[in-house]
């Protein structure tokens, strides 16, 4: 496997798992903007405020500097937020506007705020339609990854040559990656199961049990599926990886902080006191309201996410919103415009 140098930007825990990562094989540089929190990483080899307990590598470097990170660099993988990609995208093409750009690959799920629009979609206005670039997506939690577990995620391409390349050069025996080249339904799975996971959440804290909880994740996912293929993703994309694979983890993991939500919100706690405590960001807040809008403007039958979105944004009690979702007239399990 050819050696390159790669630059991560977003150092919360899950930019600081991938760097983790990819360094064993790879050069990597870690960008964070908050310059007291890289600087106790240099010295004490750990992320405590993201990824506590983890003791990074000693190749891997650490840095403040944008445009360091970014020199020479034969990867970019965006790790922050959703809400920094167009931020940090823009700013990569501003360091070398006349320059081929250098492939890229996004790892945050979600649907920007107020555009409705996925990742792809954003890299495509601040870099251009034909950039190198993908979207890395599945089911894996952070400090899984750090701590070396074995985790497989998927990376889609529109150039299904750029996901086969990338896939594997990142490849590792204990973090596995798979090239697919359906990037809606990808950037798709990994938005909407934030959203589900805090349905999830609700349901487990208001005692529903097991059941609930699997019929949950399963219509869940027909949700999902549904609004991937209103929007040209594929259906199979859904099955696998970056959508059922990881729509049961955040479902069902102790580490999703979306779940986490839904547990806080079951107990009666107000969304900015569980957003406060929480720390980190919960992408399935915002997505929730974008979903709704998709729903609404796409004419796709959402009633989970449409619920979150009331619970999170329009003043419904947890109680009242699964007392609706619950009222909902007996219908066919799967619809033919399903397919």
């Amino acid at each position: 496997m050819k050696r390159v140098r790669i630059a991560v930007f977003g150092a919360g825990a899950w930019g600081t798992a991938l760097a983790q990562a990819f360094s064993a094989a790879h050069d990597v540089c870690l960008y964070g903007r908050e310059a007291a929190n890289i600087e106790a990483m240099r010295r004490e080899r750990k992320n405590e405020c993201f990824l506590p307990g983890v003791v990074l590598r000693a190749e891997l470097e650490l840095s403040t500097d944008f445009a360091h990170t970014a020199q020479d660099a034969a990867l970019y993988i965006v790790a922050t937020p959703l809400a920094g990609l167009r931020e940090t995208a823009r700013t990569l093409r501003e360091l070398a506007p006349a320059r081929p750009p250098v492939p890229l690959i996004w790892a945050c799920k979600g649907i920007e705020a107020e555009s409705g629009k996925l990742a792809h979609e954003i890299i495509a206005e601040e870099i251009g339609e034909n950039a190198p670039c993908g979207a890395l997506s599945g089911p894996s939690f952070a400090a899984e990854l750090a701590r070396g577990l074995p985790t497989a995620v998927a990376l889609a391409s529109h150039d299904a040559a750029f996901a086969a390349e990338w896939a594997r050069m990142l490849h590792q025996p204990k973090f596995r990656l798979y090239a697919n080249d359906d990037v809606i339904g990808c950037e798709v799975g990994g938005a909407l199961k934030n959203v589900i996971a805090i349905a999830a959440g609700v349901a487990d804290g208001m005692g529903f049990g097991a059941n609930a909880r699997a019929a949950l994740i399963t219509r869940g996912l027909a949700e999902i599926a549904r609004l991937a293929k209103a929007l040209g993703g594929r259906h199979e994309t859904l099955m696998g990886l970056a959508g059922m694979g990881d729509l049961v983890l955040t479902c069902t993991g102790n580490l999703s902080r979306n779940r986490q939500v839904g547990l806080a919100l079951a107990e009666g706690k107000t969304l900015p006191d569980i957003l406060a405590d929480l720390g980190h960001v919960a992408e399935g807040v915002s997505t929730a309201r974008e979903a709704a809008r998709l729903s609404r403007r796409l004419n796709v039958d959402m009633p989970i996410c449409m619920a979150v979105d009331a619970l999170l944004h329009h003043g419904i009690s947890a109680h009242r919103a699964v007392e609706q979702l619950l009222a909902r007239d007996p219908k066919l399990e799967w619809d033919v415009r399903d397919r």
